[in-house]
């Protein structure tokens, strides 16, 4: 893989991932994380939203004044945003309405607007296509852990609701790892999200320490006393 990709790869996917990292839309991310259904929902669709308004913006960043950069990049925002909405109210309308008033709000990511801003404005299409795919996968994959813990201790499910998403077929994704008498609020609700967003932060720390730990040099040789010399005769 050429290097100006993997690095992108690594940024998106850890070193400078959108949610562990940058701690950018944690406001949708932490509201709609209940069921890993709702999780994946919102991510593809941030996701979506990021690879459109990345190209887009690479396309016209040469033809669009400095002056008025910002607003012009919230409008494509906005504009990717509401062909999501409308392709998800006609397909997934059960999970449509689930998601709510999240999906307009994906305009507001400080994630996707960052990425315009700071990458897609300054590159190629193709290298912020991979980019926005990237920092959206790397966005959706912290949604999806953080939905099962979630889904798991909450209501002791993986997978719930999968049809919304999926369509009826997915019915048989539906796993029941607990049975409860009644729902662990705690985890469900958002104090059970911070809580869990938190250790996935601390993991990420511990990894990137142990890491940093082996990539280390082991001991640097003891150097041999220099000799002094006072005289030539």
């Amino acid at each position: 893989m050429n290097t100006e990709f993997q690095n992108v790869t690594e940024q998106g996917l850890w070193k400078n991932n959108p949610a562990l990292v940058q701690l950018l839309g944690l406001c949708p991310l932490l509201a709609v994380t209940a069921t890993i259904t709702n999780a994946m929902g919102l991510g593809f669709a941030t996701l979506l939203v990021l690879m459109g308004s990345n190209i887009t913006v690479s396309m016209v960043r040469n033809f669009v004044p400095k002056e008025i950069r910002i607003p012009v990049f919230v409008m494509i925002i906005a504009a990717f945003v509401t062909i999501i909405e409308l392709l998800m109210n006609a397909y997934t309308f059960s999970l449509y309405q689930s998601l709510g008033i999240f999906i307009p709000l994906i305009v507001t990511n400080c994630a996707i607007i960052g990425r315009a801003e700071a990458f897609a404005s300054k590159n190629t299409v193709i290298l912020s296509a991979w980019d926005g795919f990237m920092m959206g996968l790397g966005f959706t994959l912290v949604l999806i852990v953080l939905g099962a813990m979630r889904e798991l201790l909450g209501q002791g499910t993986l997978f719930d609701g999968a049809h919304l998403l999926f369509g009826q077929w997915a019915t048989v994704l539906r796993i029941e790892v607990f049975q409860f008498d009644s729902q662990f609020l705690l985890a469900i609700l958002p104090p059970g999200a911070f809580i869990g967003m938190g250790f996935l932060i601390a993991a990420k720390n511990i990894i990137d320490q142990q890491l940093k730990a082996k990539q280390a040099p082991i001991a640097t040789t003891e150097k041999a006393p220099r000799a002094r010399v006072t005289s030539l005769n």
